[in-house]
């Protein structure tokens, strides 16, 4: 399932709740860089290594001018724990429906120790200015991912 876009595509827009149950929507970010990123699930290893990859580099990113969002299909309480517990100084936005994994193709199959389940595939989004993905990251290592996309947004 995953690669349904390509870079260079329109990112597709989106109205949902973040951990702290405000409303976001992707439209919202129109003239700003936006790092969409994906991840299994709160407070898990990787999950949590990733998300603080992100929290340990946010000045650079703050500095200039790129939001930060993550998006799992955990739901706002576990956002908000999640977000407590780490000091995440970004918005985890809550895909309880899928829909926004459905739409950039993040949702799919998994393996994990010969089992098979549906779940969310790590993948980060670059998107620029104007609503377009400048970059896709589909094979994504939680520790050095967030150097790696500051240095894409170069």
């Amino acid at each position: 399932m995953p690669g349904v876009l390509k870079e260079g595509d329109k990112a597709p827009d989106f109205t949902v709740r973040d951990g702290e149950g405000k409303t976001v929507k992707l439209k919202d970010f129109r003239g700003k860089k936006v790092v969409l990123y994906f991840y299994p699930k709160d407070d898990t290893p990787g999950c949590t290594r990733e998300a603080c990859a992100f929290r340990d580099a946010f000045g650079k990113f703050k500095r200039r001018g790129i939001e930060v969002l993550g998006v799992s299909l955990d739901g706002e309480a576990s956002h908000k724990k999640f977000a407590a517990k780490f000091d995440l100084p970004f918005r985890l936005l809550a895909d309880t429906d899928k829909a926004i994994s459905e739409a950039y193709g993040t949702y799919g199959e998994k393996k994990f120790m010969g089992r098979k389940y549906m779940g969310n595939h790590r993948m980060t989004f670059l998107i620029d200015e104007k609503g377009k993905i400048k970059r896709i990251f589909d094979k994504v290592k939680p520790d050095e991912h967030a150097e790696e996309v500051l240095e894409a947004f170069e």
